[in-house]
């Protein structure tokens, strides 16, 4: 089955040594050098910049000048940078494009109907920290306060994004950087029995998701409660994801099934992002 999940996508954490042509190339390059350039800091020098970008330090300077002043960067001390909220803000418009509840929810009721289990679809959010937030859920005749959580677990078990195959998958596509700061958060103290508390496991598990395309969760966020799931795209970036949970004792032995469903939702959402438009001749 053709599809971007089924693509094993590989992060530009090393930087490149090719000098773009252009000066909007040049320009694009050090800012897409703030994702490729390696550690848990936000913050980087001028240098590191101008390194990951494939530029001269004079050059890179000039455009961080010029992007500060329009708030694409922000300077941080003598020589020190980091992103602006001006990216932040292009990121917002960009965003409004992704697909809203009207057209996912009907994808996550066949999810439910083809299962029978709760079908729900995690987002990402990066303010405050990387995190997932549910936005919507397809339970036909089911009390979704079976599930069980309390208000305080579902903000601390359900948001993070190394608790449950729902953030795995997340976790598993977002840049090392980021990884490297969820590893370093604690597990949640009401995580369920199944959740991987070693971060060499959990680093281990995110290969194998780039590497099958999906996730199986075996009570990781609550007692009783087995899961599946998937990364939903925008084109090459994880959006979010799709949650297929059954009780423990209601979950197939075969799931392959359960997984064939799951996945297929994914992609549905996947391809409800915008297409990117051709160049005009």
């Amino acid at each position: 089955m053709n599809s971007t999940i089924d693509t094993v996508l590989r992060h530009r954490d090393k930087p490149t040594a090719k000098a773009p042509a252009s000066l909007a190339a040049r320009a694009f390059a050090v800012q897409q050098a703030f994702t490729r350039l390696p550690g848990t800091s936000s913050v980087h020098s001028l240098r590191g910049i101008a390194e990951a970008a494939g530029l001269d330090d004079g050059t890179t300077h000039h455009i961080l000048q010029t992007g500060v002043g329009d708030g694409v960067f922000e300077q941080v001390g003598r020589g020190r940078y980091r992103l602006g909220t001006g990216t932040a803000r292009a990121g917002l418009h960009a965003m409004a494009d992704a697909p809203g509840a009207a057209s996912t929810h009907s994808t996550l009721v066949a999810l439910h109907e083809a299962t029978g289990g709760l079908a729900l679809l995690y987002v990402l959010s990066p303010f405050g920290g990387a995190k997932r937030l549910c936005t919507d859920y397809a339970a036909g005749d089911a009390d979704p306060s079976e599930v069980g959580m309390t208000a305080e677990d579902v903000v601390s078990v359900s948001r993070s994004l190394r608790t449950g195959a729902s953030g795995r998958v997340i976790l598993a596509y977002l840049p090392q950087r980021i990884r490297d700061l969820v590893l370093a958060e604690e597990v949640p103290p009401t995580a369920g029995p199944g959740v991987i508390r070693c971060n060499d496991d959990l680093a281990a598990s995110l290969v194998e998701i780039r590497r099958l395309g999906f996730a199986i969760g075996r009570q990781e966020c609550m007692v009783g409660w087995d899961s599946v799931s998937a990364p939903v795209f925008w084109q090459d970036a994880i959006m979010g994801s799709v949650l297929l949970l059954r009780p423990s004792k209601e979950m197939p032995t075969d799931l392959p099934p359960m997984i064939y469903h799951t996945r297929k939702a994914a992609e549905e959402i996947s391809e409800l992002t915008p297409a990117p438009m051709s160049p005009v001749a």
